[in-house]
């Protein structure tokens, strides 16, 4: 069986699309959100969707095995907010560690599922570790620049619990994405490593997804891409790269620069255009994959998928279109820290 690192060699890998996007199409109710367990928890649940791991596996499972069906390499768990700091909004901490495996063990269902029916083509599963709905850099008071609503105790905490469980669960790799704040990201980073050096035989590759959020070229904490970059590259990830935010479009830029100065692989998965004034996506797959094709062309790419607004439609076509290209080849970079 071929591991992901021949696979990255051989060609561009092809991560999945959007959770979120495809689960609003079901137009679920506020009983599949609690299922039979929670059907008298006393918080409103409909819109977490990480506990439909839980309570609905079934509409999980079928949207991994579209996007595997749409040529996804690699698929996300539905752990964006799988940890005890994102789930205090529901009052969910306590289930925290629950929801990263089921989650990893419906990722890793549909993947087996898939590799079993084309071992050719062995299928992955990134466990999505998200941004968190706190940070360490910038403080929620405008009045009181120096506080913060969390510290970074805590926030380890939060993301050793969930790197264990999606470990259990059976992921392949770690993705920390849609990243922000770069502190929160080192927080992941730190309790990764922390967990590897205390489970030797549990070490898994390393992804990491910063978001550039608007035409500045820099994070929502202030950091031009190459700081982020730079910030992030001790941890010696598999890849490094964007997602969320931007359309294709708006990305090239930015995934030009990143082909540029890393010396790992680079990952990109754009949403589908930017929002409209209603807050949807409205980018057809054919637009997304036309352009991203030319980063392929281009050279840019390793992996490459989608984000907010994207379907598996959107991933077939992305995954025809870079078919063609071979992946970009890491560069021998000079270290001059």
């Amino acid at each position: 069986m071929k591991t992901l690192q021949d696979c990255l060699q051989e060609r561009i890998l092809i991560i999945d699309g959007a959770m979120g996007t495809m689960i609003q199409k079901r137009q679920l109710s506020e009983q599949d959100f609690r299922g039979e367990r929670f059907k008298d928890f006393h918080k409103d649940l409909k819109g977490n969707n990480d506990l439909l791991s839980i309570t609905r596996p079934d509409v999980i499972e079928d949207i991994h095995k579209q996007y595997l069906d749409a040529g996804a390499d690699i698929i996300e768990t539905n752990t964006f907010s799988s940890t005890t700091i994102a789930q205090a909004d529901y009052d969910l901490q306590s289930i925290a560690y629950e929801l990263n495996v089921a989650s990893a063990k419906c990722a890793r269902k549909a993947a087996d599922t898939a590799t079993a029916e084309n071992p050719g083509k062995p299928r992955f599963v990134a466990g999505a570790i998200g941004p968190l709905n706190k940070t360490l850099s910038l403080s929620p008071d405008v009045n009181n620049p120096g506080y913060r609503a969390v510290t970074f105790d805590e926030v380890t905490t939060a993301y050793t619990e969930q790197i264990a469980g999606l470990i259990e669960g059976g992921v392949d790799i770690l993705l920390i994405e849609t990243i922000f704040d770069t502190l929160n990201a080192k927080a992941a980073i730190y309790s990764a490593k922390t967990f590897f050096d205390k489970h030797p035989g549990k070490v898994k590759p390393i992804m990491i997804s910063g978001t550039i959020t608007d035409a500045s070229g820099r994070t929502l904490s202030g950091q031009t891409l190459e700081a982020f970059y730079i910030s992030i590259m001790h941890s010696e990830p598999l890849s490094v790269g964007l997602n969320c935010a931007l359309g294709a479009e708006q990305m090239r830029p930015h995934i030009e620069e990143l082909s540029k100065i890393a010396g790992c692989y680079t990952s990109a998965y754009p949403n589908a255009g930017l929002p409209n004034a209603f807050g949807e996506y409205d980018e057809m797959p054919e637009q997304t994959a036309h352009i991203i094709e030319e980063w392929a062309k281009e050279g840019f790419l390793n992996i490459v998928g989608g984000c907010c607004g994207t379907t598996p439609d959107h991933i077939k076509h992305i995954a025809m279109e870079v078919s063609k290209y071979k992946p970009r080849k890491i560069p021998v970079i000079a270290n001059t820290l």
